[in-house]
């Protein structure tokens, strides 16, 4: 039996001081945007402000599974916390189903009676928003797409950008025609986009914390390679999951009767699968002779997860 992984306290360790550092620039935009709704009666700016709070909470949430996935394995928890990476997204994006829910109820709420807005401070404090979401999405972006805890917060600020512009949009359009309309279509969009949007992180992450195969990984692929591997006629038990944030596991059985250097064998094949698969915590025990083959023979049936 034999198995590897790869060490990621050094990345964990910058994705913690990342996060710290969004959350905080995303509060202190949250602050300044609620103090101008307040200041300028705006019902857009509080609006927005209010769905920006819940980012931050988001935001602290993939801070907070940052920070633990850097605690150390123990006894009980052999694997430590990485698993914290996968249930922050999961939260994150019942968050942005929940704010995009409220989003739509105040839209129905709105285009019976539009309210009239100040357009000026919404464009001011929205173009602001558009550079500050963008910039901490740009700080989050370096290994967004195999990091679903990167992921969810490099959606909410993407998101929270399209927030801003179209409020922008939809300022620009109440100064020239005092078209009040603009404000609940506007969010209406929005609400849509981000929907639709959050809809792909929820089912992936969900998927994650139930063990699925990750999306980028083809399991008969696996499957396929290890039978190909010299000696190797069946392979079984074979499970592929993901513990977190760039750190994929795998456990498998080779039925391998042949005599030779098994020790050699597993250390070409781990490196193989982290190579090709990016599986870099693979577990492989090897089976061989007539005992081996029998108890496969009466095992249930071939099963890959």
């Amino acid at each position: 039996m034999g198995h590897a992984h790869g060490s990621h306290h050094h990345a964990h360790g910058s994705a913690t001081r990342t996060f710290a550092l969004v959350t905080l620039i995303n509060l202190a935009y949250t602050a300044l945007e609620a103090g101008y709704g307040f200041h300028t009666n705006s019902l857009a700016l509080l609006s927005d402000a209010l769905h920006n709070l819940g980012d931050v909470l988001g935001l602290g949430l993939a801070w907070a599974a940052a920070a633990l996935a850097r605690r150390p394995p123990s006894g009980r928890h052999t694997y430590g916390w990485r698993r914290a990476t996968l249930l922050s997204p999961l939260a994150n994006a019942i968050l942005l189903m929940v704010f995009s829910g409220a989003l739509g109820w105040e839209v129905v709420r709105r285009f019976s009676e539009p309210p009239q807005i100040p357009a000026t401070p919404v464009i001011v404090v929205a173009a602001i928003g558009i550079v500050i979401n963008l910039g901490a999405a740009w700080l989050v972006k370096d290994g967004h797409a195999h990091d679903l805890n990167k992921r969810g917060a490099f959606l909410h600020l993407m998101a929270d950008a399209a927030v801003s512009l179209a409020a922008v949009l939809a300022g620009f359009g109440m100064l020239a025609f005092g078209w009040a309309w603009l404000d609940p279509l506007t969010a209406l969009l929005i609400g849509v986009v981000i929907a639709v949007g959050t809809f792909g992180l929820l089912r992936d992450s969900f998927n994650a914390a139930m063990d699925a195969v990750p999306g980028s990984i083809d399991p008969q692929a696996v499957e396929a390679f290890l039978l190909a591997r010299p000696g190797v006629q069946a392979v079984h038990h074979l499970h592929i999951w993901s513990l977190g944030a760039g750190e994929v596991a795998l456990t498998a059985h080779l039925v391998r009767p042949e005599q030779g250097d098994h020790d050699a064998f597993i250390d070409q094949t781990l490196h193989a699968l982290d190579h090709r698969y990016g599986i870099n915590h693979a577990t492989l025990q090897i089976e061989r002779g007539a005992q081996c083959q029998h108890d496969l023979h009466d095992a249930a049936p071939h099963h890959s997860h």
